[in-house]
């Protein structure tokens, strides 16, 4: 199988992360940004992550994906959400300052899916509107939009940790990890201890990159 992706986008690393939780032997295949017409080709519509399957059929959308690949061994299998609406409200309360630290990093971090010029310039002009400002405007006011960002962890305040839970991983993680996990590229952004730990577990039991060593 196969997996076309972006490494920046957090519905991708959802079923990144199956890949090395249910330990699969999926190639991942990075896109470039701006090449719409070839994700349209896959799977008609502008969107990944899309998966490949054995007999060369596409799948979309990434939560029918992460359920798909769920079900490849029964070595593992996620459980259910219990923490979907505060982990939604978290993502609601944290995206005005968390896409203003992302968006201008991922590009200044060369990940792969921009490198040709036009996937940059694509990006850009898109997530530079989205946000109301350019990069660099974006990039200056670092230090203002982490502030603002560390009043957003205490939502998070009981979420559990999967050493408290056998190590076993559920869709609460699915989709709370992608985006912690991204944040990662933000030097100066210092983690409440405990979801720290929570990155680093997950991480380690998914076998997911971190940006630490490339923060910015």
């Amino acid at each position: 199988m196969k997996l076309f992706i972006f490494d920046h986008c957090p519905y991708c690393v959802r079923a990144m992360m199956m890949t090395g939780w249910k330990d699969l032997d999926v190639d991942w295949v990075y896109l470039q940004n701006h090449d719409v017409d070839a994700r349209i080709a896959m799977v008609g519509a502008n969107m990944v992550p899309i998966l490949e399957k054995d007999d060369g059929s596409f799948m979309g959308e990434s939560l029918d994906i992460v359920a798909y690949l769920d079900k490849q061994n029964d070595t593992r299998k996620l459980q259910p959400a219990q923490w979907s609406e505060q982990i939604q409200h978290f993502q609601q309360e944290s995206s005005y300052c968390a896409n203003r630290l992302r968006f201008p990093r991922n590009l200044l971090a060369k990940l792969p899916e921009f490198e040709r010029p036009e996937a940059a310039a694509w990006y850009t002009k898109n997530k530079s509107t989205l946000i109301g400002m350019s990069f660099d405007d974006a990039y200056a006011k670092s230090s203002t939009y982490i502030s603002g960002l560390n009043h957003c962890w205490p939502l998070l305040d009981g979420i559990s940790l999967p050493s408290e839970r056998d190590n076993q991983l559920s869709y609460d993680d699915i989709l709370l990890f992608p985006d912690l996990r991204n944040l990662t590229l933000v030097k100066g952004l210092v983690f409440p201890e405990r979801i720290r730990a929570y990155i680093d577990e997950v991480a380690a039991l998914t076998k997911m990159r971190l940006y630490d060593d490339i923060a910015l």
